[in-house]
């Protein structure tokens, strides 16, 4: 069933008959194929969306652009009463589509135009996501004209040529690749949903004013498994007892230079031995060079980079929050500075001009240098991971633009996230880096000190590639034999440290090794549980708040399965056999309701188990993920 606006309103008189229609996901992609078929811009009607008109090949034309998913899924309106309805019901419920709110007047446009359209062109994304908002569009435009013929364009950039490309060989719209994003949709909203409900109306019941005005419990098949992970690594951290340790640390001057040396004992569990040994080393004023060796070391450079890779890196070398990260790569994909940034091949295609793009970077001064020197190799042979999903090559470059272009255009994050973008495509073409690593062992008055350090002969991919520069300082040459002096020996207490918080980038490489959610997902769900208060995000670590950790252990302890990675894991490998033609959506949609159902079944009379450890933890919780909360920053433009 699907639910549409009235269209009982007066029709807009100046939307002309066309013979094509053209219809992108974003005003930005639109624009790019208006500029590429020359088509001017039409005046905004009643408030509404721009779209353009152009005749081309002596046929006329209308471009449009939507804004994501023109349709939601939701449940009948009678089900949206939350207090009348037990949540049970909704897993015997078949969703409803309607009309996303503030699309209607592109809802309306749409069907204006493809009312009179002989050939509809679905410029969509290229992937499951924009398969399915091209079946929102064939399916509107099919409700005014069943005779319309569609085409489906498939694009991994913004190029003219690359969009030329597109309109001279279209594909069919896949129905199946459709389905896997109907199903995702139709699994979550009902599980979600369900629980979300459960969990809310069991502490309202016994505290109706805990839950402040507007808020929820939320639980999600993808987000609550995330919130598990974060919740056992900061329950590890709660179970470690420190044990005290001692270091007996030497201050060196070598050739100059201030080095640290450590005894080669490390950590000493008894205070005393370690000041012994620290006694006997101050009796020296200088140490002696016992062995100086050197091992080779080969650092290779990465692999092209997919959207996983993207964010965790962004995330550990840019600090930049990972839905920050997606955020301002699309907008660069709509601008054409960069290919489409939600893949997860990690192989670059035979038909990518490797050698063309180096030459548009030469001669950007960010990167002329270092791609020139990348242009005089004979033959280029980027490195290559071992994932290829065959509809988008890795995120790369595909137009060279300026520092102070892009910053203009999108801010300082625009340009930290570009400029790492190319760095990461040039360094897939360069050589591998060759270190020394270094070891030095001193005697200073009887006992034995160690100091390591790095020594870059031939830098390789990191010339341009800095975030993996070694740390370690370089070690001059020395001999056996040679004299350090000795500025000072001092005894450092310590403590062993517990495992630290889980960092964003490595959730993010967790949740893609245990199947939770998609590349193009991913970031969404980790955003979700620090909007619903489950944990926060500081210095790149995400710790849980209470009510994230008492929402894990409660369900845990009556259900393990629903927060384990585990179940979504299975449901999303069913969920990649429907465009494979494995599975039906129906039947997948079916196996997870049943799943959960089930789940349902055995949770439900434990309301007050759940609630009593949840009710505890929410103001704390509250509190503290708004005041975790950052700051809101400038928008990004979009183009």
């Amino acid at each position: 069933m699907c639910i549409y606006p009235s269209t009982g309103a007066r029709r807009e008189a100046a939307v002309v008959e066309v013979d094509c229609l053209l219809v992108a996901e974003k005003p930005s992609v639109a624009r790019s194929f208006a500029a590429l078929l020359h088509a001017s811009s039409a005046a905004r009607r009643l408030g509404g969306p721009q779209y353009y008109l152009t005749e081309f090949s002596g046929r006329r034309w209308a471009i449009l652009g939507l804004r994501g998913h023109l349709y939601t899924v939701d449940f009948p309106e009678q089900y949206n009463k939350w207090r009348s309805i037990d949540p049970k019901q909704l897993f015997y419920i078949k969703p409803i589509t309607k009309v996303e709110k503030g699309c209607f007047t592109l809802y309306k446009l749409l069907r204006e135009f493809g009312r009179y359209a002989e050939e509809v062109y679905l410029a969509l994304d290229g992937d499951s996501e924009g398969e399915s908002i091209a079946f929102e569009v064939l399916n509107t435009v099919k409700q005014v004209n069943p005779y319309a013929e569609f085409k489906r364009l498939w694009f991994s950039d913004t190029l003219p040529e690359t969009l030329k490309r597109a309109l001279q060989n279209p594909r069919q719209p896949n129905p199946l690749l459709a389905d896997k994003c109907f199903a995702r949709m139709e699994i979550d909203l009902t599980i979600g949903a369900a629980f979300t409900r459960f969990l809310t109306l069991a502490v309202e019941h016994r505290a109706p004013r805990a839950i402040p005005f507007g808020k929820f419990l939320s639980y999600g098949p993808c987000q609550t498994p995330v919130l598990y992970l974060v919740v056992q690594q900061a329950l590890k951290r709660e179970q470690f007892k420190p044990e005290k340790f001692y270091r007996v640390v030497a201050v060196l001057r070598i050739n100059g230079q201030i080095y640290e040396a450590e005894h080669v004992e490390e950590r000493f569990t008894e205070r005393e031995k370690a000041e012994r040994v620290a006694e006997r080393a101050r009796q020296a004023l200088y140490g002696i060079v016992e062995s100086f060796k050197e091992r080779d070391s080969i650092k290779s450079p990465p692999t092209p980079l997919n959207t996983v890779e993207l964010q965790s890196r962004a995330s550990r070398y840019l600090n930049m929050r990972s839905k920050t990260a997606l955020d301002v790569a699309e907008a660069l994909y709509q601008a054409g500075l960069i290919s489409y940034p939600r893949t997860e091949t990690e192989i670059y295609p035979k038909d990518l001009n490797l050698r063309s793009l180096l030459q548009s970077l030469a001669r950007n001064p960010s990167y002329s240098t270092f791609a020139q020197k990348l242009l005089s190799k004979p033959s280029l042979m980027p490195t290559r991971g071992t994932r290829d999903d065959k509809a988008h090559p890795p995120i790369h470059p595909v137009r060279s633009e300026s520092e102070y272009q892009v910053r203009r255009r999108f801010g300082w994050l625009g340009w930290k996230l570009y400029d790492f973008v190319v760095r990461h495509f040039l360094a897939t073409m360069s050589d591998k880096a060759l270190l020394k690593r270094q070891q030095l062992i001193v005697q200073i008055g009887g006992e034995q000190f160690k100091v390591s350090g790095v020594r870059i002969v031939q830098p390789g991919y990191l010339e341009i590639y800095n975030y993996e520069i070694p740390q370690e300082k370089a070690l001059p040459i020395l001999k056996r034999g040679d004299l350090v002096e000795v500025l000072k020996i001092e005894v450092r207490e310590g403590e062993t440290e517990p495992p630290p918080y889980l960092s964003e980038a490595e959730l993010l490489k967790l949740m893609d090794r245990l199947g939770i959610g998609t590349d193009a997902t991913a970031s969404q769900h980790i955003q979700t549980n620090v909007e619903r208060g489950y944990f926060y995000i500081e210095n790149k670590r995400c710790i849980p708040t209470p009510l994230g950790k008492a929402l894990i252990k409660a369900l845990e302890s009556v259900k393990p399965e629903l927060v384990r990675p585990e179940v979504r894991a299975f449901i999303e490998r069913e969920i990649s056999d429907i465009p494979r033609g494995i599975r039906t959506r129906q039947e997948v949609v079916e196996d997870a309701k049943r799943i959960f159902l089930a789940y349902y079944d055995e949770v439900q009379g434990k309301e007050d188990m759940i609630a009593e450890a949840l009710i505890p933890t929410l103001k704390e919780s509250y509190r503290l993920a708004a005041e975790k909360a950052p700051k809101r920053r400038r928008r990004i433009r979009r183009f």
